[in-house]
Order: structure tokens, then C-alpha cells, then sequence
């Protein structure tokens, strides 16, 4: 390895791991990490957000009312872990094929979710009909994503672009 100019010392790289051999106190229970990449979980987000949101809500919560954060809070954290991890576990048992094309996509496409709207369609589809959970966008009017025949931004889109 060579130096710079700049800077005599030879570059380093020592794969450094923190950890804390403290147990956690025996009222937290313990919990298995979720193990899925990010394509997997944004492709599963809004319907881990759909079952798991009262759990969400109580973690907020603890956290904004807690002095000292998330130390307070590992319980209502826990839970939610658990929630996502029970969401996937079902997907992966009832919707695998379609759950694995979509976040196949998603991790080709650099997560775009707009590019993936073929594969995420039989995914929600398939959701609503063995889990009963429906892809409905925060902040919107409360319609599931599938009831609509051509999405609202793109109506306006097309609408603007014709009418200059």
C-alpha cells in the first residue's frame, strides 16, 4: 500500500464490532432479530403498517413521554419487532411467489416502487385476500390502492399535460 502526501500513515481497515455483554434486565422479553434486507421490508411496509400500527402508536408515544428515550421503551420496541416479524412470516407463508417477485423488483429497480406496479399488484391482491390487509396510502382518502382503476397523481399528470 502506498502513501499520500498528505498523509504518511498506511490506510487501515480493522473490522471493529461494539458490543455491550450487559444482559437486559429479565422484564424485557427477548426477541429475534427480523433478518430481512430492505427490499423486503419496504415491499411489506405498508402492510406491517397496517397490523402492527397500534403497536407503532405506543412506541411513539413512550418515546416522546420517556427522559431517557429508548432505554425506557424496549418493551413497546420489542413488540413491535415481533408484529413485523409475524407480518412477514405470514406473507412468506401465504403470498411467497408474489412477495418475492415484487421485492426481486424492488431490489433490481433501486427500490422505485413506481417501477414495480406490475409485480406489486397480484402482492396486494394476494394480501387482501389470506391476510385481510389492504395497501391504503397515509394522508389519503382511506381507498385501498387496488380499488383505484388509474392512480390519482397520475390522472393529474395526464390532466396537466393535455390541458396546455
Amino acid at each position: 500500500m502506498t502513501t499520500s502526501k498528505t498523509n504518511p500513515r498506511e490506510p487501515h481497515s480493522l473490522p471493529y464490532y461494539i458490543t455491550d455483554p450487559t444482559p437486559l434486565p429479565s422484564h424485557i422479553p427477548s426477541v429475534p432479530e427480523i433478518g430481512a434486507t430492505s427490499a423486503p421490508l419496504l415491499s411489506a411496509s405498508y402492510f406491517i403498517g397496517a397490523r402492527c400500527a397500534p403497536f407503532n402508536e405506543d412506541f411513539m408515544l413512550c418515546r416522546s413521554q420517556s427522559r431517557s428515550g429508548e432505554i425506557d421503551c424496549l418493551k413497546e420496541g420489542r413488540r413491535v419487532t415481533r408484529c413485523a416479524i409475524s407480518v412477514l412470516d405470514d406473507i412468506n407463508k401465504n403470498c411467497q411467489a408474489e412477495f418475492r417477485k415484487h421485492w426481486g423488483c424492488l431490489e433490481n429497480e433501486n427500490h422505485d416502487l413506481s417501477r414495480c406496479r406490475l409485480d406489486e399488484a397480484p402482492l396486494n391482491a394476494c394480501v387482501a385476500k389470506f391476510l385481510n390487509l389492504t395497501k391504503v396510502i397515509p394522508n389519503s382518502d382511506g381507498t385501498p390502492i387496488n380499488d383505484y382503476e388509474t392512480p390519482s397523481f397520475f390522472k393529474n399528470k395526464v390532466k396537466a399535460k393535455y390541458e396546455q
